[in-house]
C-alpha cells in the first residue's frame, strides 16, 4: 500500500486560480461544474479539497506536479455514498500502471481556511 498526503489553504488555491491556464490544467470539465453548482465559497472549499486529492494521488505515483500528469487526469468526483471517488485518465492511468497501481482512495477533510487530503493506493 502506498500513502500521500497534502495540506493546503483555500486562499493558496485562489491565487493558484488567478493564473488564466490554472483551472484547465488541474480540474476535469466536471469537476468545475460541480463547483459552479455550489455557493461561491462552498466552491473554493469543493475545489482546494479536489486539488490537494490530488497532489495526494500524485505523492502516491512518487511524482510531483508538472512531472508528466496533469491534475486534470485525476478526477474526484462523488461517489452515490457522498464520499469522493477517483478516476484516472490518461497519463494518471499510465503512471498508475507504472507504478503498479490498480486503484486509489481518498478522503478530503475542511477546517477554516485549510484542506487536507489523504490518498491510499493499493495494486
Amino acid at each position: 500500500m502506498r500513502v500521500g498526503v497534502d495540506l493546503m489553504s483555500i486562499g493558496e488555491l485562489e491565487r493558484l486560480r488567478a493564473r488564466r491556464w490554472f483551472d484547465d490544467y488541474a480540474f476535469a470539465p466536471a469537476e468545475l461544474a460541480a463547483a459552479e453548482g455550489l455557493s461561491e465559497e462552498r466552491g473554493r472549499e469543493f475545489l482546494a479539497g479536489r486539488f490537494a486529492a490530488k497532489e495526494a494521488v500524485l505523492k502516491v505515483f512518487r511524482m510531483g506536479l508538472f512531472q508528466g500528469v496533469a491534475p486534470r487526469e485525476i478526477v474526484v468526483a462523488r461517489a452515490s455514498s457522498g464520499a469522493p471517488e477517483v478516476t484516472l485518465e490518461g497519463a494518471a492511468r499510465t503512471a498508475a500502471d507504472a507504478a503498479g497501481v490498480r486503484g486509489v482512495d481518498v478522503s478530503i477533510t475542511h477546517k477554516g481556511d485549510l484542506v487536507v487530503a489523504v490518498a491510499a493506493a493499493w495494486s
